[in-house]
């Protein structure tokens, strides 16, 4: 059994959390891929990881990748489970892949004469850029590397090579801090009179590279590794070991990655994009990720290694012609296409053909070395919403994929960020610098340097704009608290705008004319000074840097958004209403294609104005009749109201809930306030707060609030049935299109059979009094809001009396938790850190408590009443989990805030296929399992 003993320091380590791991088969570690064949396939990411897996099918596709093997999954599940050692037979395995891989590029490990150098780098199933370890240029040593200078006839390239490898080895394998190697480096430049690192001459490179290694001794006391095979299990380990680094965790914690699935390691024969002047390195997509027009899109480093691109050390060329002078970029730096028109016709068939192959959009490394592309990875590019929409949506078209796959790749979450305002074209706007237009949408927030302060503020509520020179790895923390990102280096497709596409956030890279000064906390552009707390304004679709803050105008939702939703709508089952009660908000649901309004707060209409005077002397009424003047006063305001909803809405569904809050809620609580309600209500101001005092509850959650208030004072609930029913007969006969509204009354907080058959003899007798004062017919529907475990329990006593259940799970998940919702976040978050819970269950359903109990009260009502109509009407409505469980429960309708509308049609859309999927599934099985028993 080979157990490498290598030093924790070696391997950045600290005691790996107890994770549990997938099973893997144990009898096969090691995967080739070369030579137009391989033992892996794409589908096989859970044990080659998505790089390794693209990797295999790229080199069997016949594409030009240069060969290597992959590590499995497995071997990263028994590197933690074993005390950080590998699997017995292991070091077989890769002794026999290495030979292969020898034999396929005719040089040798480790030999002086024909030296074969290889990359190590990480590559779990789910892509996670930049977030674990790479080393490249591994095999160069003080013999190698002259075996290197003299074939390659440039010593310079050979050492530059050298220096770059000791310096990641020690950072990466090694632990050692970057900060002293890049003091070395820059005094290197300042004795050579040189600002770039590629100026340095191979003399001192020689010089560096002795000095970076007695670096290396002076911090742990032994000599830098010289033998290549100590050097491939050290960065093997290291690679591994990345997997729980501190921004690997940060970034699954935000993409929802399972720490249980780990990483491959993938080693590959090293190919030099920085050779000399046919050579050059590369990062691209297939389509435009930020806005997914069908267009090459990408940008190159001649001269160089990949990590140049990705790092934003250098600012890099653009791919093709039209993007240079599109982006206004220097003539003297060409594009691909005219440096190297061939190599960029080649790359041109390996854009088709992966997209062809894999049916999505592609983000590829290439490397040029010597005239000869190489292909390095491929994997489905991380875009932006409008992106995905644009591609989903075009690919269809071209027919590369289906409606229904279409719909399907989509995030629905990832939606959000088309729902929210841009910048207002009309608004005045101080530019004072650009960039490159990385990440689109508009951003406005304080200026803050480091990730941690980002953190820190935007954990405080504030908006922060993260300003660096450029981002790391380290950074990802800063980025996702961030409200966007400036960088002054770096590409399109550098670490920053990688990482912001994927989150959503707008980022304007390489602003060269932007300098940002740490120490100071400052940035300057020319005579100008912007100091850490200063307001600016990017725009990531234009590049645009803007002083102060920038004025928005709404979204518009057209085009490729519109096409996805109707082509969501065919496929879903649900509908999907909008909790509304002020006609902003019913206007804004039905332009998101809301399909009724599944919850109309009433309370949230009496709370200003005049309103708020009328309702505090009903509470303060000494008796019935006082009451009912003061009912009489917001009868009109409310059916005025409900004129208007049910107008706009226009034939939709509206459910309108009865008073829920505790009245205590309408009450002054200052003596500025009772003595200003004193004046209005003409009473003493003692007479005010006696009654505030009477109102008091010591838990006014479960207290006298819902239903309770309706038996309590049935006048109130008479003056709103009243104002349902007028207001709906009164639409009708206002309504241009001749729909009559679909009215349904929701009785909120029933506990019991009698009180829901109570309420409801009250609210039936109104709407007989108004039919035969109007001499209308009204329809209408009575149902009750489930947000009690013990309305659960009885649903089928509750169903013989309602018409349709709404769950309210805001209260039912409180109720059922025992959790005030608005204390929860004192201690959710510490919960959720030591996997107590999941999710918070105030935003993703708690399927196993509060969704056994809608499973039950959902069977329990429709046996008692088959047919009964059900839905919910917490925010859970616009969480895509949850809408999965009420997909597979068969729930009709979800409702949620008018801005998660388009989420949630997509979410329904997308469970519905799920759904369909399962039960073909399950029909295949049912009929491919042997008859039990005898004929």
């Amino acid at each position: 059994r080979f157990a490498p003993e290598l030093p924790e320091t070696d391997l950045r380590l600290r005691p790996a959390p107890a994770v549990s791991w997938d099973a893997m088969a144990p009898d096969k570690w090691v995967y080739n891929f070369g030579d137009g064949s391989a033992e892996g396939r794409e589908e096989m990411k859970d044990c080659l990881g998505d790089k390794g897996a693209n990797l295999a099918q790229m080199a069997v596709i016949g594409l030009p990748v240069p060969p290597g093997f992959t590590l499995a999954t497995g071997v990263c599940a028994h590197f933690y489970e074993h005390g950080r050692t590998f699997p017995a037979g292991l070091r077989d395995q890769v002794a026999e892949a290495l030979a292969l891989m020898e034999s396929r590029t005719g040089q040798r490990f480790g030999d002086p004469h024909r030296p074969l150098f290889v990359s190590v780098r990480s590559g779990a199933r789910a892509s996670m850029p930049g977030m674990m370890d790479t080393v490249l240029n591994l095999g160069l040593n003080d013999l190698t590397v002259e075996g290197l200078a003299r074939r390659s006839g440039d010593r310079r390239f050979a050492f530059d090579s050298y220096r770059r490898f000791v310096q990641m080895y020690a950072d990466v394998v090694l632990g050692l801090d970057l900060a002293p190697f890049e003091r070395l480096l820059e005094r290197a430049k300042r004795r050579c009179g040189v600002k770039m690192d590629y100026e340095l001459p191979a003399k001192e490179l020689e010089v560096l590279v002795a000095s970076y290694k007695a670096r290396v001794f002076d911090e742990l006391d032994r000599e830098f590794p010289e033998e290549p095979e100590e050097q491939l299990w050290g960065a093997i380990g290291a690679v591994f070991g990345s997997w729980m680094n501190q921004r690997a965790q940060t970034y699954r914690r935000l993409h929802e990655i399972p720490a249980s699935w780990g990483t491959a390691v993938n080693v590959q024969a090293m190919v030099f994009g920085n050779m000399g002047s046919d050579c050059a390195t590369g990062v691209a997509f297939t389509r435009n990720p930020a806005i997914g027009v069908n267009e090459f899109y990408g940008e190159w480093l001649i001269n160089a290694q990949g990590e140049d691109v990705v790092a934003g050390i250098r600012t890099p060329q653009e791919l093709t012609r039209a993007a240079r002078l599109a982006h206004g970029a220097d003539s003297e730096l060409p594009s691909l296409e005219e440096a190297m028109p061939e190599i960029f016709q080649e790359l041109e068939g390996v854009r088709r053909k992966l997209e062809e192959h894999f049916r999505d959009m592609q983000d590829i490394e290439f490397t040029i070395q010597r005239g000869k592309l190489y292909m390095l990875q491929t994997r489905t590019g991380k875009r932006t919403t409008p992106a995905a929409l644009r591609v989903a949506v075009d690919m269809a078209k071209e027919g590369l994929i289906s409606k229904q796959e279409a719909v399907m790749r989509l995030k629905p979450e990832s939606l959000d960020q088309l729902l929210h305002p841009m910048l207002d074209p009309a608004a005045p706007k101080s530019v004072v610098a650009k960039g490159l237009p990385a990440s689109p949408g508009a951003a406005c927030g304080k200026v803050v340097f480091t990730a941690d302060e980002a953190e820190r503020l935007g954990n405080e509520g504030e908006a922060v704009l993260l300003v660096r020179i450029e981002t790391s790895p380290e950074d990802i923390h800063g980025i996702h608290a961030a409200k966007g990102i400036l960088t002054t280096r770096g590409g399109m497709t550098s670490h920053a705008a990688v990482v912001a596409r994927g989150m959503g956030r707008p980022c304007v890279s390489g602003a060269g004319g932007v300098r940002v000064d740490y120490a100071a906390k400052a940035l300057y552009i020319d005579d100008l000074m912007v100091r850490s707390g200063d307001m600016l304004t990017i725009d990531g679709g234009t590049g645009e840097v803007m002083l102060g803050e920038v004025p928005t105008v709404p979204p518009q939702l057209s085009g490729d958004f519109g096409t996805i939703m109707a082509w969501a709508d065919e496929l879903r089952r649900m509908r999907v209403r909008a909790n509304a009660e002020t006609p902003t908000d019913a206007r804004a649901a039905l332009r998101f294609g809301a399909d009724g309004i599944g919850l109309v707060r009433t309370e949230h209409m009496f709370f200003e104005g005049d309103r708020i005077v009328a309702m505090r002397e009903m509470i303060l009424a000494l008796d019935e009749a006082g009451r009912r003047a003061a009912c009489a006063k917001l009868l009109k305001m409310q059916r005025d109201d409900l004129i208007e909803l049910f107008l706009i809405m226009d034939g939709s569904p509206v459910t309108v809930r009865l008073l829920d809050p505790p009245l205590h809620e309408f009450l002054p609580h200052t003596e500025q306030e009772m003595a200003s309600v004193a004046a209005a209500a003409k009473l003493p101001i003692e007479r005010v707060r006696r009654r505030a005092a009477e109102l008091q509850e010591a838990n006014p959650m479960l207290g006298h609030r819902g239903c309770r208030l309706a038996i309590t004072y049935p006048e109130i609930c008479e003056m709103q049935a009243r104002a349902v029913f007028e207001a709906a007969l009164e639409s009708g006969r206002r309504s241009i299109s001749g729909r009559t509204p679909v009215v349904e009354v929701m009785v909120p907080l029933v506990a019991t059979a009698p009180e829901i058959d109570s309420v409801r003899g009250v609210i039936e007798g109104v709407a007989r009094q108004v039919q035969e004062e109007q001499g209308e017919t009204l329809t209408y529907r009575i149902g009750t809001m489930i947000e009690l475990p013990r309305a659960a329990l009885i649903a089928g006593q509750l169903a013989r009396t309602t018409d349709f259940f709404s769950f309210g799970t805001n209260d039912l998940t409180q109720t059922t938790w025992g959790l005030s919702r608005d204390d929860a976040g004192g201690f959710l978050p510490n919960y959720k850190t030591k996997d107590i819970v999941g999710a918070d269950p105030f935003v993703s359903l708690d399927v196993e408590g509060v969704g056994e109990l809608i499973r039950m009260a959902s069977e329990r009502g429709r046996t008692a009443r088959p047919g009964l109509k059900l839905g919910i009407c917490g925010e859970h409505g616009g969480d895509p989990a949850s809408i999965h469980f009420c997909e597979h429960l068969g729930l009709d309708y979800v409702s949620c805030s008018p801005f998660r509308v388009p989420i949630a049609r997509l979410a329904a859309a997308q469970a519905a296929v799920r759904a369909g999927e399962d039960r073909k599934a399950a029909a295949d099985s049912s009929r491919a399992s042997p008859p039990v028993g005898g004929a």
